[in-house]
């Protein structure tokens, strides 16, 4: 089968959209199946030999955060000539909502076009002032896929009545099941370990609430670890532990680099573990 699909993000900036496309053309590909993923990227990108590039995309803030998309009349009509050349059995569509190049795509499909939605919004005053122009083009999707329970509230919200299969995001599971365990990782009931994976850029991904909450976690489980791995740099790895002095820190300061906090009248610092001593970095220093 001939199947095309078309991701709205920049395919050479990490991100979960991006993994999600990539991981399934991957898997439809080892299936025996022909597929071309169209996606914005950098003229000098390292792309998979899979990959067509509709042109460098644009940053914008979108849905909470800055995505790189790219959209136009001039992008209409690349979009509009790769699906006629690519005579396409499906045409997979994801972030349908996205004024990227999916709405783009989505315009111009014909034929088997289904959609995956990724994102959870709240009622969104843009998409519902423009919902009466995407309606008839979304009508055009043979069968619209939802990530998640909130990915299939967003549609509803937007659509009304209009449903969705939901299939979850797909994880390669025999990686983590044959990957190497760090002892010193492990949890126990007196050194408990909690592991933070996300980028650690973006608000909505919870890790600011997390460090917040520290403070209270660590009066209820002194043995308390925390260990935090950002995205697509295994370098960004945190520990951080009560102080020596047992006393409750009164504030809170993180960035990329290294995690602050004020305790004893002293600046209390946790720098980044270099990759050598991550399975054993450092607790809390005084500075």
């Amino acid at each position: 089968m001939r199947i095309g699909m078309v991701s709205p993000y920049a395919f050479n900036v990490p991100g979960g959209v991006q993994f999600h496309v990539r991981d399934l053309a991957e898997h439809l590909i080892s299936q025996g199946h022909d597929v071309r993923v169209l996606a914005p990227a950098d003229e000098d990108a390292d792309l998979p030999p899979y990959v067509d590039s509709a042109g460098r995309a644009m940053p914008v803030p979108y849905n909470g955060s800055v995505a790189r998309l790219l959209f136009g009349p001039v992008t209409a009509a690349r979009v509009s000539r790769w699906i006629e050349r690519g005579g396409f059995d499906v045409l997979h569509i994801h972030e349908p909502f996205a004024p990227s190049l999916s709405m783009l795509a989505m315009m111009s499909g014909h034929g088997a076009v289904v959609g995956t939605f990724h994102s959870s919004t709240m009622r969104s005053r843009v998409l519902l002032t423009v919902m009466p122009l995407l309606e008839p083009q979304l009508e055009k999707l043979s069968g619209r896929i939802a990530v998640s329970r909130e990915a299939l509230r967003t549609i509803h919200r937007h659509e009304g009545a209009a449903d969705a299969l939901i299939i979850p995001n797909g994880v390669y599971v025999d990686r983590f099941a044959t990957a190497p365990l760090v002892p010193h990782w492990r949890g126990s009931d007196d050194r408990p370990t909690i592991a933070f994976l996300g980028r650690l850029e973006e608000s909505r991904k919870g890790l600011a609430v997390l460090l917040e909450a520290m403070p209270q976690l660590l009066d209820a489980r002194p043995g308390l670890r925390l260990l935090v791995a950002g995205p697509g740099d295994p370098g960004k790895l945190y520990v951080i532990q009560r102080p020596t002095c047992g006393r409750r820190p009164s504030s809170w300061a993180w960035s990329a680099s290294r995690t602050r906090r004020r305790c004893c009248g002293r600046s209390m610092r946790m720098s980044l573990p270099t990759p050598a001593r991550r399975a054993s970095a450092s607790s809390w220093s005084r500075r």
